[in-house]
């Protein structure tokens, strides 16, 4: 099932183009497409006709074009991307933190800066998140799972 609050309306279309690549006329397909939708009705006004008028052809150019980012993608998309990059800042904060306080050695000491650079991000979002964050450039792909602010 979509939970709009966390993942991209852009990859549950994705999924469903490649679906209607091999039959357009699926009802099943169709009904995903409608149900993911239910969630923007009326920011999209595009998306809702395609998928209304099951204009496979139309859906498929709208998918490509946001992949490519030739065009922003559906506004859904922009917030979950923006809430999830506000959940990363304020876990690495934490964890940044968490760092410093036990490194000082003591309560009289300067204590010290933290080393700490990335991190794995918070389990609530999918992969599919993080990973349109470090295409776009707002986070950087480290390896292993581990993502990183980039230098300001």
């Amino acid at each position: 099932m979509f939970d709009p609050t966390r993942q991209l309306l852009s990859t549950v279309l994705a999924k469903v183009v490649a679906d209607l690549a091999a039959d357009p006329t699926n009802e099943g397909v169709w009904n995903e497409a409608r149900q993911a939708l239910e969630t923007t009705r009326g920011q999209e006004p595009e998306l809702e006709r395609a998928i209304d008028a099951r204009d496979h052809k139309a859906l498929h150019a709208m998918v490509a074009s946001w992949a490519g980012g030739k065009v922003p993608g559906p506004k859904q998309d922009r917030e979950v991307l923006s809430r999830a990059l506000k959940a990363f800042r304020k876990s690495l904060k934490v964890t940044r933190l968490d760092a410093e306080s036990s490194l000082g050695g003591g309560p009289m000491s300067g204590g010290r800066q933290s080393g700490i650079l990335g991190m794995r991000p918070p389990d609530r979002y999918p992969r599919e998140v993080w990973e349109a964050l470090a295409s776009q450039g707002r986070l950087i792909a480290a390896g292993r799972g581990i993502y990183e602010l980039p230098p300001e």
